[in-house]
């Protein structure tokens, strides 16, 4: 089971290192930087507030399926039919609420028209990853690893061609053509998706069932509450951002933000894979009894390590970074430049400690969730919302979007502690002494590598992808990754590649 994980975490981060850091540095970058930190502030708050709730268009079913059916394959062409019933009612309601709060909280009616369109995007994607929750549940990782990244693909396409094809005008690109070509790119994954689904289902009796979907729901709503909450005190920043702070600084916060927390999400969602993958492996081996000691060990040992390297190095390399990813506006000063660089820069060095938290969670609260301990894990969770809300109307009018990140930091990293020492004793998790003291031995090396490299004269391009092949050479020099093993590993997944 050990190998089974580490070669498709393999395959699933290969694809999408090839793809979604394009994405999210090349177009959606070039985005911010065509449309401003105004309109591209204004759309992340936006899309942040929808994703709030988007916990409605799911109710934790996705979670639900994906353990149940790895359980239990048998059931896929029973539930496929009544969650996909009970999702589209889900659908309607989702869209009254959050127009109904959007409305409450005071958007205009531009900003109406931009959430109805997010909107859409929230509900298909929901039903891609619902989709995608049976196929893994099968244990189609390979599959699914392309589906993550189909969307994506079919994103940069349609943008690159608004973008650099020289066939649209570049000077009318607004924000609304970058929402636009995610509705288009989600259809078609969606349809694609379902296709493969339908291969495996079988004969569908397609009838309405209430009682079943009620049934779904309620088993369903533990999940839901888990899924809400965490929403909350993972994505709340940046609308309260733009709520909380004046209406003449706040779009512009927002868009600082989110600079910084392009790199911050482009990280999470590298880390947020494991998961996906983890999910029905920790549900199977539970229920089989197999060797889940080892399997936890190895996914947090692989996590830590390459979180590690990636924080360290964004924080000695933050200022470089936003520089190199962020050119100065029109009409701009170079004072003022300045400024919102450094100010990007700051937060990325605090996200990153956010990103190494967020990632453990990935693994402890799938261990736990696959393990159905979802009250323990409601309670932390809420103990989160209220932490950030507290945190975030202390800190956002003080220290602006700097604030917010703090906040995230705070939240992230508690919740990150209670997670692990909760799994720990539910699961009897025996790390060991030299486990520790590999991985202190491996922050204090590559902090002091990095800062060293950070030191010379030679240019930084240099120094930090440098400074990451150090990373990985530490870890295997105390241990925090075996070079056999890996060995065997690629080995094994270039054969799986090819099957």
């Amino acid at each position: 089971m050990n190998n089974r994980f580490l070669k498709n975490i393999i395959f699933l981060l290969f694809i999408n290192l090839l793809v979604k850091p394009f994405w999210i540095l090349g177009v959606d970058r070039t985005v911010q930087n065509l449309v401003g930190d105004a309109s591209y502030g204004t759309y992340l708050a936006i899309f942040n507030f929808s994703y709030l709730f988007y916990i409605l268009l799911d109710i934790g079913l996705t979670n639900f399926n994906s353990k149940n059916i790895a359980q239990n394959n048998q059931l896929l062409s029973k539930y496929f039919v009544g969650i996909t019933q009970a999702k589209i009612f889900l659908s309607l309601g989702y869209f009254i609420i959050i127009f109904l709060i959007g409305w409450i909280i005071g958007y205009n009616t531009e900003q109406l028209k931009l959430l109805g369109i997010i909107g859409l995007n929230q509900v298909l994607l929901s039903f891609i990853l619902y989709v995608r929750s049976n196929i893994a549940a099968l244990l189609l990782f390979k599959t699914d690893s392309i589906l993550s990244v189909l969307d994506r693909v079919l994103m940069i396409l349609i943008c690159s061609l608004m973008l650099w094809s020289g066939l649209f005008n570049k000077n009318s690109f607004n924000i609304y053509w970058f929402v636009y070509s995610q509705t288009i790119s989600y259809i078609i994954t969606l349809i694609i998706a379902t296709f493969i689904v339908l291969k495996h289902t079988g004969k569908l009796t397609i009838r309405f069932n209430f009682p079943f979907i009620i049934m779904i729901i309620k088993k369903s709503l533990p999940y839901a509450l888990l899924v809400l909450l965490m929403s909350f005190y993972n994505r709340l920043e940046p609308v309260l951002i733009e709520r909380i702070l004046p209406k003449d600084i706040s779009a512009v916060q927002a868009g600082i933000y989110a600079r910084a927390y392009r790199l911050f999400d482009a990280g999470n969602n590298i880390s947020y894979l494991f998961s996906v993958i983890l999910l029905p492996l920790f549900a199977s081996v539970i229920k089989k009894g197999d060797d889940l000691q080892s399997l936890v060990k190895q996914s947090f040992s692989l996590m830590l390590t390459m979180t590690l390297i990636i924080a360290i190095t964004c924080i000695f390399y933050s200022q470089n970074l936003m520089e190199l990813l962020y050119n100065i506006q029109e009409n701009e000063s170079v004072d003022t430049y300045n400024i919102r660089i450094s100010e990007s820069s700051k937060i990325l060095q605090i996200l990153m400690g956010s990103f190494v938290s967020i990632s453990i969670t990935y693994i402890f609260g799938t261990l736990l969730t696959a393990n159905g301990n979802l009250k323990q894990l409601n309670i932390v969770a809420a103990m989160g919302v209220v932490i950030n809300l507290t945190l975030n109307f202390i800190f956002i009018p003080i220290f602006e979007a700097k604030g917010a990140a703090f906040t995230s930091l705070c939240v992230q990293f508690a919740t990150c502690v209670i997670q692990f020492v909760i799994a720990q004793k539910i699961f009897n998790l025996k790390l060991g002494t030299r486990f520790w003291i590999r991985t202190l031995s491996f922050i204090t090396l590559l902090a002091t590598s990095a800062f060293l490299l950070k030191s010379t004269p030679t240019n930084w391009i240099l120094s930090f992808l440098i400074t990451l092949i150090s990373g990985i050479i530490i870890a295997f020099i105390t241990k925090m990754l075996d070079f056999k093993e890996l060995k065997n590993l690629a080995t094994s997944s270039i054969s799986q590649i090819k099957k």
